[in-house]
């Protein structure tokens, strides 16, 4: 095995790895440290470079990372996403490039709409023991439950990571 081939292979365990921790700091905490976005993002390049990707793919990789960046904070200033959500979603796009990223987002989407559905079905579960009059109802409309979204980041992530340019140089 080669020195492309094992550290290709340390990357494949490397960035799911972020992205696991992410999810789940997410789904405790409703929020992702910037020190793990940069973190992860500034991993890239020394794995890039131990790989051996040319450099052409590197900026596709970056241009990838800078179109979700600017795709995120458009999300996040909708209010659809937290502002960690949209930074691990740019380092995401970074080390998955495109097209890779294009799966990313779908898986994401996907696991983000199931998510939230399992969130919105819980919220109506648990106020379903609560009281039922017009008063409660109205104070209730306002709330809406909370969708951690970087464990769907997360998800996204790892369904996309077997179609990655990293897949390619482990698999030698």
């Amino acid at each position: 095995m080669g020195q492309a081939e094992s550290a290709g292979q340390l990357t494949l365990m490397i960035f799911p790895l972020a992205m696991i921790i992410a999810g789940a700091g997410d789904v405790l905490t409703r929020r992702i440290p910037n020190s793990l976005a940069i973190g992860t993002a500034a991993l890239f390049l020394p794995a890039a470079l131990a790989t051996g990707m040319p450099v052409g793919i590197l900026w596709l990789h970056v241009a990838t990372a800078a179109v979700l960046l600017v795709l995120g904070f458009g999300l996040f200033s909708l209010g659809t996403i937290g502002g960690g959500d949209a930074k691990m979603m740019a380092a995401a796009g970074l080390w998955l490039g495109y097209p890779c990223a294009i799966l990313f987002i779908i898986f994401s989407a996907l696991a983000g709409g199931l998510l939230a559905a399992a969130v919105g079905l819980w919220f109506l579960v648990s106020m379903e023991g609560g009281m039922h009059s017009p008063r409660f109802e109205k104070a209730l409309a306002p709330l809406k439950p909370s969708v951690p979204y970087g464990f769907a980041l997360a998800a996204g992530a790892i369904l996309a990571t077997p179609f990655s340019w990293w897949m390619r140089v482990a698999a030698g």
